[in-house]
C-alpha cells in the first residue's frame, strides 16, 4: 500500500486503515514519531497531531517513555 504524503489527517487516516486491516494488530507498537515523520514526509509535530487524532478515535494509546500502541481491547 503506498504511503500518502501530506498533513496529519492523511497520516491518521492511513494508519487507521492499516490498524483496521490488521497490519498493526491490537497490542502492536507503532513506529516511532521520527520513523513516521520520515515515512510520511511530514514534521514530527505533524505526526504528534495525527497520533492525537488516533487516540481520540480510540485506536491507539500512548505509553510515556515506551511508545504508541494499538489498543488491546480494539474491536474490529
Amino acid at each position: 500500500m503506498p504511503i500518502p504524503t501530506g498533513g496529519y489527517r492523511q497520516m491518521a487516516d492511513d494508519l487507521a486503515s492499516r490498524i483496521r486491516s490488521g497490519e498493526y494488530p491490537p497490542g502492536s507498537k507503532l513506529p516511532s514519531y521520527a520513523e513516521l515523520s520520515k515515512l510520511y514526509s511530514i514534521a514530527v509535530t505533524t505526526v504528534q497531531k495525527g497520533i492525537r487524532v488516533l487516540e481520540f478515535q480510540g485506536l491507539v494509546v500512548g505509553v510515556p517513555g515506551r511508545g504508541v500502541y494499538v489498543r488491546e481491547d480494539l474491536e474490529m
